[in-house]
């Protein structure tokens, strides 16, 4: 009698085990699939471009550049939403259009629903652009550093802050996106890395406005984009 107690409280004890185990399973699966239907509840706005125009800094201009993110958008089935390019401007007496100014208030999620940033201020003081995170339109991961080929420097003319450069003697912005021979432009990294500068959106000037002089820096003339409403 003594050893079928001993085995029926056995029973019971593994019994509330693979309960305790089963229910923990559920609960684990709960929590994932919420994560995974909040980020998918969420619609992408904010992508890095799959290709660039194709030749250098003459992106046609601010328009031009707008109409190549919201091409690729309607492309991604996001065309719905009113599209901008991250790129600011320069004016001979007076601040330039800045890249800032021309992206709404947020917040912004990737193709993957991932929040990049809340409003501005988080966008230009803490992130989420990472190269896991700076995905193209179609949720692909971009090259960068130590991939074949590295294309991590984006295209925007801006400062660290998101604002347009005072006048000076320098071209930051490929002569307004016109240029695909001389000038330069400011580019960021969206995988954070190269030549110990994490910026994601002023880590350095490219080397000329041409489709070859971009490629020589580590980019291909892609560009972020931002939904503006």
């Amino acid at each position: 009698m003594k050893k079928i107690s001993v085995f029926i409280l056995i029973v019971m004890k593994s019994y509330r085990a693979v309960v305790i185990a089963s229910l923990m399973l559920i609960l684990g699966v709960f929590v994932v699939f919420g994560q995974v239907f909040a980020q998918q509840g969420h619609t992408m706005s904010f992508f890095v471009t799959s290709v660039g125009l194709g030749d250098g800094g003459n992106l046609g201009g601010l328009e031009g550049a707008d109409a190549h993110c919201q091409a690729l958008a309607e492309a991604a089935g996001a065309g719905d939403r009113t599209w901008r390019a991250y790129l600011s401007t320069e004016a001979t007496d007076v601040l330039g259009l800045s890249a800032r100014d021309r992206i709404g208030i947020g917040p912004w999620h990737n193709a993957r629903g991932e929040l990049i940033a809340s409003d501005l201020d988080q966008l230009h003081i803490s992130p989420n652009i990472f190269k896991r995170t700076a995905l193209d339109e179609n949720g692909n991961s971009v090259t960068g550093r130590g991939d074949t080929p590295n294309e991590h420097d984006i295209l925007t003319g801006t400062r660290v802050d998101g604002t347009a450069y005072f006048p000076d003697d320098a071209d930051h912005t490929c002569n307004n996106w016109t240029s695909n021979d001389e000038g330069s432009a400011q580019v960021g990294h969206h995988d954070r890395h190269g030549g110990g500068n994490i910026s994601w959106n002023s880590a350095h000037g490219s080397r000329g406005c041409s489709q070859e002089g971009l490629i020589s820096t580590g980019g291909a003339g892609l560009l972020y984009c931002f939904a503006a409403d």
